[in-house]
């Protein structure tokens, strides 16, 4: 009986922690879009921005613009850095546990120092100036532990045998990583990458100090330009805006949702291969 009763206990613990997290996320979800989907109007989508219809649109471009050349600079790095560690280092080296170390500290600084390194770094020392490829530049180094430790993690749960099948039919390591091992990974660095999209596309700090707060759509790599997140920001802080900055949120909250979606069905169709 005393058994039964705790493992009781536990199970409604855990019904109840998964309650309250669903509650809580349920309700930061429907006051962002009970508050901010009636402020929606034609006029926040206007390709261009003026101060009297504060459009959205060339900000919603410019996120878009971000994440794209934020990935580009980090996943190759960062998926080619985690097969290295995986698949091609010694296993016990020390060099790998100081990379491992590090890596899961940059994970942990705030992003307003990433910010500071991109102004003294990009912005500063190499003369971009506030631009779009100064903010994408920042967000890579960002969000590139994120992608080599998931894409890490994701490698070492491929179970070894899909390697010695594969030396044992013949293929070398370089074919075995990039014809086995990767396809298998591929649901976890997917996930990863969910979770490095979100950053971007929430991030404001960062992107203050590197790509600006010009309000229009870029029209190159060293133009300045916001972010979505930046342009709510910049609504709410000037008080002008209250509503507005509601709608940029709620347009927030639904790219990031449609994003996600789009790419947990990309993780389960190769899942499913």
């Amino acid at each position: 009986m005393r058994k039964r009763f705790g493992e009781a206990l536990l199970m409604g613990c855990t019904y109840l922690g998964a309650a309250l997290c669903a509650g809580v996320m349920i309700s930061l979800v429907g006051y962002v879009l009970i508050k901010g989907i009636p402020h929606l109007k034609p006029s926040l989508f206007s390709l261009t921005y003026t101060s009297d219809n504060v459009s959205l649109l060339p900000a919603m471009i410019t996120t878009l613009l971000m994440a794209l050349c934020s990935l580009l600079i980090a996943l190759p790095l960062g998926i080619g850095a985690a097969i290295y560690l995986v698949e091609y280092a010694r296993r016990g080296n020390k060099a790998v546990v100081w990379i491992r170390m590090t890596t899961e500290t940059l994970a942990g600084i705030p992003s307003i120092i990433y910010g500071l390194f991109g102004m003294l770094f990009f912005v500063t020392a190499l003369g971009w100036g506030f631009s779009l490829i100064a903010g994408a530049c920042t967000l890579a180094v960002m969000i590139l532990p994120l992608i080599l430790r998931s894409t890490e993690e994701a490698l070492k749960a491929v179970p070894d045998l899909y390697r010695e099948g594969a030396f044992g039919l013949g293929a070398g390591r370089l074919r075995t990583v990039m014809k086995v091992v990767l396809p298998a990974a591929m649901p976890g660095i997917l996930a990863g990458v969910i979770l490095s999209i979100g950053r971007i596309v929430g991030e404001t700090a960062a992107l203050i100090y590197t790509a600006g707060t010009m309000a229009q759509i870029p029209t190159n790599l060293t133009a300045s330009a916001r972010t979505l997140s930046v342009h709510m920001y910049a609504l709410s802080s000037e008080g002008f805006h209250t509503n507005e900055a509601s709608a940029t949120a709620a347009v927030l909250l639904i790219l990031v949702l449609g994003i996600n979606t789009l790419s947990a069905y990309i993780a389960r169709k190769l899942s499913r291969r």
